[in-house]
């Protein structure tokens, strides 16, 4: 099956929402099939940005009363220290946070609903098949201390000191994870987002944005003219000024031009002055631009300081990226089924990495032979790539690799991936790259819609009883 998308969405904080706090994910589009699903995505790795006390925390001294169930969902009880150990994590981040803690009544309440969520999509999870392989589980507790830029021993005493052991942290992971791919698979594809949507939502960012919000990069060319000039020298320094324009428009490159003629500053590097908001430029040059499209030149336009050539290299007011650190890199994909778990193709993928590190052999070639991913033809190459193409766990281990380097295995919910990042380079975002990334904020409201409703769905199937209320 050919997938064509992939997602992206924001960092889960397993602490205070856990489960039902996720984002809904963004699509992408390209031919790898392991990375960029169709109508589909896989979320981050949890964040334990709530979940981790900070540093020299230590664990609430309020007396424990005994234990009592609070609700029950589907048979499965939920108990009062379950509600007070999630509320004093989440107390601890809001103060960590400065913020104000609401009252412990109302916290409560909205705590115990969360957890409520949660084992109603923890549940669903395993009653239809989905599983969570130890080495996903290890993947993702890695993941939650290089966030949190401590080692996993570190992790697991700084969660000791507040009450949480590690199994229970890693049943917590485990959890997030059932849900995260049950939400994938049931969530995501019902969404799809139109061109025509991606034109309503450009309609409507141009609407909304003032004169503040436009954002221009201009090429500038200045012949000077000094303060106490004659009427010749004036003339002469228009001239000079017509004949640097009748270069560019000429086809001339405008970075040399600029390099031979300008008497500014930037003049020496081409002439760029770089994207900035409107109000950040002077109103001479905003003026003079207001209507050139991109690409266009204008001028000579007259300043008390000389005559400027203006060049629209870039013009926004929507918002979106215009340039991006892009990611040129190759993999090679192992899908796991009843016949191979995520450790054993994690342990193949070792293998084939410490094959090539011996130097006897070649990547493409074992993507080739080895890869099951519609790159593999290809030698497991995926082209140029902007932020956020990626499936999040893919992204973040592309982005700690320098160029040449190949990453340790990582799992996303294709499979288990084994990457090299060849290159890296600053573009200038194409517009189908832009509208590509329009698509994909419309799709994350979308998604977001969806999984609301999605989530109130599966709430109303749950049988929940309330028992006593939590203190």
């Amino acid at each position: 099956m050919n997938l064509h998308h992939a997602m992206k969405h924001r960092a889960l904080t397993l602490g205070l929402v856990c489960l039902t706090a996720v984002a809904p994910l963004v699509p992408m589009s390209a031919h790898a099939q392991g990375l960029r699903p169709s109508a589909s995505g896989q979320p981050r790795l949890p964040s334990a940005a709530t979940l981790l006390p900070p540093a020299g925390a230590t664990a609430s001294n309020a007396p424990r009363q005994a234990d009592y169930i609070v609700a029950v969902v589907n048979s499965e009880p939920i108990t009062n220290n379950e509600v007070r150990q999630r509320t004093e994590r989440v107390v601890q981040q809001i103060a960590s946070q400065g913020g104000k803690v609401p009252p412990q009544e109302l916290l409560a309440k909205e705590v115990l609903e969360r957890l409520i969520l949660e084992k109603i999509q923890v549940q669903q999870a395993k009653e239809t098949g989905i599983k969570v392989d130890d080495y996903a589980v290890n993947q993702a507790e890695q993941s939650v201390a290089r966030q949190n830029s401590i080692s996993v021993d570190e992790m697991h005493r700084r969660l000791a000191a507040d009450g949480i052991s590690k199994e229970r942290f890693r049943e917590e992971l485990r959890n997030q994870l059932l849900a995260l791919r049950l939400r994938e698979r049931d969530v995501e594809s019902r969404v799809r987002v139109s061109d025509l949507e991606v034109d309503q939502y450009l309609r409507e960012q141009r609407q909304a944005a003032g004169p503040g919000k436009l954002e221009l990069n201009l090429g500038h060319i200045l012949v000077k003219v000094p303060e106490n000039a004659g009427p010749d020298e004036v003339a002469q320094r228009s001239a000079r000024a017509q004949e640097a324009l009748a270069k560019v428009q000429a086809g001339g490159d405008f970075g040399a031009v600029a390099r031979e003629y300008s008497d500014a500053p930037e003049g020496a590097n081409g002439g760029l002055l770089g994207l900035r908001p409107a109000d950040r430029y002077p109103e001479l040059f905003v003026n003079a631009t207001q209507q050139a499209s991109v690409g266009s030149v204008v001028g000579p336009v007259r300043s008390p300081a000389g005559f400027h050539i203006l060049k629209v290299v870039d013009k926004t007011q929507s918002g979106v990226p215009t340039t991006a650190v892009q990611s040129h890199a190759r993999h090679i994909l192992l899908r796991t089924n009843a016949n191979l778990s995520e450790r054993q193709a994690a342990e193949r993928l070792e293998d084939l990495r410490d094959r090539v590190a011996r130097g006897g052999a070649d990547f493409a070639a074992l993507a080739r032979e080895y890869s099951q991913d519609g790159s593999a033809k290809d030698g497991g190459d995926l082209g140029w790539a902007s932020p956020g193409r990626y499936v999040p766990e893919f992204e973040e281990a592309l982005n700690a690799l320098r160029p040449g380097e190949i990453s340790r295995p990582v799992v996303s919910r294709f499979g288990v991936h084994l990457i090299q990042l060849l290159e890296r380079r600053e573009a200038k975002l194409t517009q189908r790259e832009q509208r590509e990334m329009v698509r994909d904020t419309v799709r994350e409201k979308k998604l977001d819609e969806a999984f609301a409703t999605w989530i109130q769905e599966a709430r109303g199937r749950a049988y929940v009883e309330y028992r006593d209320a939590p203190q």
